[in-house]
């Protein structure tokens, strides 16, 4: 997935010298409402594979992206591209360390979520919001580029690359807002999905019959 402002990050922060003779994989590569897939293919990468948890258009590998590691080798990938994924697994540190672990030294990670502001989307499940400040932390062990919120709706874009000498950054204690528990959280708890199931539904309802009233004169 990927909206305008995804698109003018992705072909804004990428050059030739990214993709030409690289290897080029896609993670949360379902291709439902737009993806930097023909642009970059468009810049002659040595090879292209796109992941996702489901097969359809843009998916060459079914894998959910906690287990990327037993598809691909620590230290395979010259530039990783992950759209609209990270809000949705629910844990992201895991995912975030294989990201890591995957690109080889040097190697650059592009990447796009959404931020507090966005509401609820399960596809299939929604689970984070990442502020400019948590993605700064997230990667404080790689060389950050480029920062950046999206002009079109609450989400932080983010070029970054691996250096050559990499050690990986604790984040075992750090907290994101859930929008499931309606604060930061270290870990979504049982309970919190619980209360959310209950609640969401009926938040939804009075939404729906709030915009059915008439307006007050």
């Amino acid at each position: 997935m990927c909206n305008a402002d995804c698109l003018r990050f992705g072909t804004k922060a990428l050059a030739r010298e990214h993709v030409a003779g690289q290897a080029v994989l896609e993670v949360g590569a379902l291709d439902v409402n737009g993806s930097l897939r023909g642009f970059i293919e468009s810049m002659d990468p040595a090879s292209y594979t796109g992941v996702d948890i489901s097969s359809g258009p843009g998916v060459d590998v079914v894998c959910d992206a906690s287990r990327l590691l037993d598809k691909f080798d620590e230290g395979s990938i010259d530039l990783l591209v992950s759209t609209e994924l990270m809000e949705h697994v629910k844990d992201w540190r895991k995912v975030i360390s294989n990201f890591k672990r995957v690109l080889k030294p040097g190697g650059w990670l592009l990447m796009t979520t959404r931020s507090k502001g966005v509401p609820y989307h399960g596809y299939p499940f929604d689970f984070w919001r990442y502020e400019v400040g948590d993605v700064g932390h997230i990667f404080s062990d790689f060389e950050v580029h480029c920062v950046e919120k999206d002009r079109l709706a609450a989400g932080v874009f983010a070029f970054v690359r691996k250096p050559v000498e990499f050690e990986e950054t604790d984040l075992a204690d750090y907290a994101l807002y859930s929008i499931v528990a309606k604060r930061r959280r270290v870990e979504v708890s049982s309970w919190d999905r619980r209360i959310f199931e209950v609640a969401y539904p009926i938040e939804r309802f009075l939404r729906f019959l709030w915009r059915r009233l008439p307006l007050r004169r």
